[in-house]
């Protein structure tokens, strides 16, 4: 479905009436179309999805896979037409179930990744880093497929500020969740 023309601002109440197949996030109203991952993206995305959602097994957080709304600004009386920011981390954990709706996760998960790409790179560490922060987001990762590595962000005083940085071979630990280790030989695999 194509965005009205006329229209140039837009929110949560228009996202919802949007094609489930269209990658869309709404930053600050502003509607930014998302290329489709490469095979490359799923392939690591899906593994750290693997070994987060096995540690998390039968524990209070959940790691959640995109596609998945995030409204990282929603306020408890907001409505959809008052919504004005989306996004859809490649993944997101969130420990506060009362966040999750049937539409997402309203406010911060405790941690997001988010797996570059050509066309997101400069969104991913600019936008989206900024944006996690004002959220309050604790853990932000930014993972590299051509470098084969992980970049570690955690919120100081209001700030996301460089924490750890990894490579392919190392082991990540997810500092949000106490005794949580992400193998990247696996993650980075052939």
């Amino acid at each position: 479905m194509a965005l009205p023309a006329e229209k140039t601002s837009f929110t949560f109440a228009d996202y919802l009436s949007w094609n489930e197949n269209e990658h869309i996030e709404l930053i600050d109203g502003e509607a930014v179309m998302m290329a489709p991952p490469s095979t490359a993206h799923q392939l690591i995305s899906g593994e750290l999805f693997r070994q987060l959602a096995n540690f998390l097994e039968g524990k209070k957080c959940r790691a959640i896979p995109a596609p998945f709304a995030v409204r990282l600004f929603e306020g408890e009386d907001d409505t959809p037409a008052d919504v004005q920011t989306v996004v859809e981390p490649d993944i997101s954990v969130i420990c506060d179930r009362s966040k999750l709706d049937e539409h997402g996760c309203k406010g911060a998960p405790d941690m997001v990744i988010e797996i570059l790409s050509p066309s997101t790179r400069r969104h991913d560490r600019l936008v989206k880093l900024n944006l996690y922060q004002r959220a309050g987001v604790k853990e932000y990762w930014i993972v590299s497929p051509s470098e084969q590595t992980v970049e570690v962000f955690l919120l100081k005083d209001g700030w996301l500020v460089p924490h750890g940085f990894y490579e392919k071979d190392g082991i990540a630990k997810v500092n949000v969740l106490e005794g949580c280790f992400i193998e990247l030989s696996k993650v980075f695999g052939e």
